[in-house]
C-alpha cells in the first residue's frame, strides 16, 4: 500500500496541509507553500505520534486524521511563533 511508508505520509501531508489551511483560514506569513510544507511535517509528526498514544491509524481516514491533526498543531505553533517574531 502506498501510505505505508514515509513516502505515503509525505503524500498524505500534502492533503493534510491543505485541510489544515481550510480548518484554520487566515493569512500565513509563508503562504500556501509553507502551509503545505507544514502539512507534510505534521503528517510525519502525526504518523510518528499516533502509535505512541495508542492510535494505530490503520485505515486511510485514520491516517488523514492523524496527519491533519499534526498539521493543524504545527500550523498553530508556526502562527504563534511568526506573530511574536513580527512584533
Amino acid at each position: 500500500m502506498l501510505a505505508d511508508g514515509i513516502l505515503g505520509w509525505l503524500l498524505i501531508g500534502l492533503v493534510a496541509g491543505i485541510l489544515a489551511k481550510v480548518i484554520m483560514p487566515g493569512r500565513d506569513p509563508g503562504g500556501i507553500i509553507v502551509t503545505i510544507l507544514i502539512g507534510i511535517a505534521g503528517a510525519l509528526l502525526g504518523g510518528y505520534l499516533a502509535p505512541l498514544i495508542g492510535w494505530r491509524a490503520d485505515a486511510a481516514w485514520e491516517r488523514y486524521a492523524a496527519a491533519t491533526a499534526g498539521a493543524v498543531i504545527l500550523l498553530a505553533l508556526y502562527r504563534m511563533t511568526m506573530r511574536r517574531r513580527v512584533r
